[in-house]
């Protein structure tokens, strides 16, 4: 139950001033993460307070150095731990803002966000070890835009991915998704390996 109407607006001022302060004090990753807890608990929008919760973690930890040129992403996190993540959100002793939701301890929250950054870096070095002695391909992955970058934790276990997989890494509708396949596809970033139009798949370009 988010507060009233009348006190988001002072509430995400408050929460705003208080990210700004606190990313000179505390720990980058500290700071996302109760960033996160208090974005979902001020709840300020209708729908999609978690998907815009955390796009401002990942701002947070960009901007605080923690981006590693933009090739991890927490989502795939969040989506094979989906039950312990909403579990690590639903604390404190009522769900209600004014009663001790907006106090609550959160430190199991912070320390489930923390070992989510944790797993996140440490596919990335698993990736890079697994692949140090092939070709530098530093240039091509520079050349991706955001997306493409972040696309790549599908094929680390995947040799082909397909649009419900887009799908789900980037909460996209299923017509998105597969009209960002096809723009992948004319920029030469995935290839067709199964033209099926029920089960098409695609693979990384060479």
């Amino acid at each position: 139950m988010p507060p009233e109407a009348k006190d988001v607006g002072p509430l995400m001022t408050g929460l705003i001033e208080w990210i700004n302060e606190s990313t000179h004090t505390l720990p980058i990753p500290i700071v996302a993460a109760i960033a996160h807890y208090q974005f979902v608990t001020i709840h300020p929008y209708y729908d999609g307070n978690g998907r815009t919760a955390r796009i401002l973690t990942t701002l947070i930890l960009h901007q605080g150095g923690y981006d590693l040129k933009g090739i991890y992403n927490l989502e795939e996190y969040y989506y094979q731990h989906l039950q312990d993540y909403y579990n690590a959100l639903a604390v404190g002793p009522s769900h209600n803002y004014y009663m001790g939701r907006a106090e609550a301890d959160i430190t199991g929250w912070i320390e489930f966000f923390v070992s989510g950054m944790l797993y996140s870096f440490q596919s990335v070095q698993k990736h890079l070890q697994a692949h140090s002695t092939a070709k530098d391909q530093s240039k091509n992955i520079n050349a991706l835009d955001a997306r493409q970058k972040q696309a790549l934790v599908l094929f680390e276990k995947n040799e082909f991915i397909t649009a419900k997989d887009v799908e789900e890494l980037f909460h996209f509708a299923g017509r998105t998704a597969r009209q960002l396949l096809q723009k992948w596809v004319r920029q030469s970033f995935v290839v067709i390996a199964d033209p099926s139009k029920k089960a098409r798949k695609y693979k990384l370009n060479k």
